[in-house]
């Protein structure tokens, strides 16, 4: 049993934190609206507290999982923030969505408490988080993700280690480039198929098989044909991480014409008042 805290009872956050609580670890959480935290109590047990640093006083790891740059921020630093309270030896664990250079800024801050860190966003969406099967990618020192990767597996199918602060953000915009690309061809292959009068169930199941198959044809094909977006990783999200990507691109000079485009994509979307609906949902710009 490792005493932790969990930050930020999102979609993704709740059912991992529930997931800690059923693996027997100590669990005292915290969310922004303190209903949530008390119905989390409620089913899960452990304890709430009404300011991140409160629930971070004694835990020997902290979880956040929250929105974004700011939002990490807002939990981890000035005087009710996680890092106040938590002891030389313990390790903050960021599974928030955000940009790299706010993991190498919290790594520098936490080093300087001697609080190990870890930047450790997540991919497998929602019914991931509550199967408990998210892959996780994960960047800091070695020492600290070893002290980590026992306590995520927790909720997690996989959890790699790949290199200093930073590299799971980097990571994680890696996945984030490779899903736009995958949805929008599949979107317009989908399309493709419905104007040329084909059985889109029959063609999935067809081409699901060969070199074309994907995960998101897998998951996602079957509801897109029947334009059904009504839930998974929302547009909103999704162009959020997109914004992060494009911005890590120009410091770094990747030339990311389809990403710039689909996030173009995600923004109409958005405009159109979408922003709750699935990823998926590009296919419908395509009707």
């Amino acid at each position: 049993m490792t005493a932790t805290a969990f930050v930020g009872l999102g979609v993704m956050g709740y059912p991992m934190a529930g997931h800690l609580a059923t693996a027997g670890h100590d669990v005292t959480v915290y969310n922004r609206t303190q209903a949530r935290a008390d119905g989390w109590v409620a089913r899960y047990g452990g304890r709430s507290a009404t300011t991140p640093g409160e629930a971070a006083a004694g835990a020997q790891l902290v979880m956040v999982c929250v929105g974004n740059d700011d939002d990490v921020r807002a939990v981890t630093l000035g005087d009710s923030g996680v890092l106040a309270a938590m002891a030389a030896g313990t390790v903050l664990v960021d599974h928030t969505t955000a940009s790299a250079a706010l993991a190498r800024e919290l790594h520098a801050v936490s080093a300087d408490r001697a609080v190990g860190f870890v930047d450790a966003p997540v991919s497998g969406g929602q019914s991931g988080a509550e199967q408990g099967v998210l892959t996780v990618m994960c960047g800091g020192e070695p020492a600290a993700f070893e002290r980590a990767r026992p306590v995520i597996e927790s909720y997690a199918r996989t959890v790699t280690h790949l290199g200093p602060a930073g590299s799971g953000q980097l990571a994680k915009m890696v996945n984030q480039i490779c899903i736009a690309g995958v949805l929008q061809g599949l979107s317009e292959g989908l399309d493709f198929g419905r104007r040329a009068g084909l059985d889109l169930d029959l063609l999935l199941a067809t081409i699901s098989q060969g070199a074309a198959g994907s995960w998101q044809m897998e998951n996602r094909g079957g509801t897109m044909a029947r334009r059904e977006f009504d839930f998974g990783f929302a547009v909103d999200w999704m162009r959020k991480d997109l914004a992060i990507v494009l911005d890590e691109a120009t410091r770094n000079g990747a030339v990311l014409p389809l990403t710039a485009l689909v996030a173009q994509f995600y923004g109409r979307l958005q405009r159109q008042g979408h922003g709750r609906w699935d990823t998926s949902s590009l296919i419908e710009l395509l009707a």
